[in-house]
């Protein structure tokens, strides 16, 4: 008779639970994917005489993937309130990272450019490296060897 109790009081809780869960989602929606050869047209549809920076690769929510095709240094620039990640594409070129911003002026709520860095570190970057640039760290890419192509992945606080 224990048992028998026990096994429908099981029972009961088991389609008590079962009924909550509520209806499962009709399905997901696909993950933002970009191919190789994706990547490939972008780099080739880049201007050859200029920057091309923030061109949207992926999105997902605030979450942004650009990619910056670079043929000369660009400014230097501080972000506030989030971190940035690089990954070379293809190339190489100098960046400069720490240290402090020359001739600061702010551009945006959360963000600071300048014309140089005083005192930062150089590292040589080339196609496969990765960068973490934590928030509020001042950041450059001064040199280009020929054409430096970067992902870039902001992340928010």
């Amino acid at each position: 008779m224990r048992i028998m109790a026990a096994t429908s009081l099981v029972t009961l809780l088991t389609f008590a639970i079962w009924a909550q869960r509520g209806q499962a989602p009709a399905g997901a929606p696909a993950a933002p994917a970009i191919t190789g050869s994706e990547v490939a047209a972008m780099i080739a549809k880049s201007p050859s005489d200029k920057n091309a920076l923030g061109q949207r690769m992926l999105q997902l929510g605030t979450y942004n993937v650009n990619m910056e095709h670079r043929v000369m240094g660009q400014a230097a620039a501080v972000h506030e309130k989030e971190a940035e990640l690089f990954y070379v594409i293809d190339g190489a070129g100098t960046i400069v990272t720490g240290g402090k911003l020359v001739e600061e002026k702010r551009t945006n709520d959360a963000n600071l450019s300048g014309t140089s860095i005083q005192g930062g570190v150089s590292k040589r970057i080339s196609k496969g490296d990765w960068i973490m640039v934590p928030e509020g760290v001042p950041h450059q890419i001064p040199t280009v060897e020929g054409a430096l192509t970067v992902m870039s992945l902001h992340l928010p606080r």
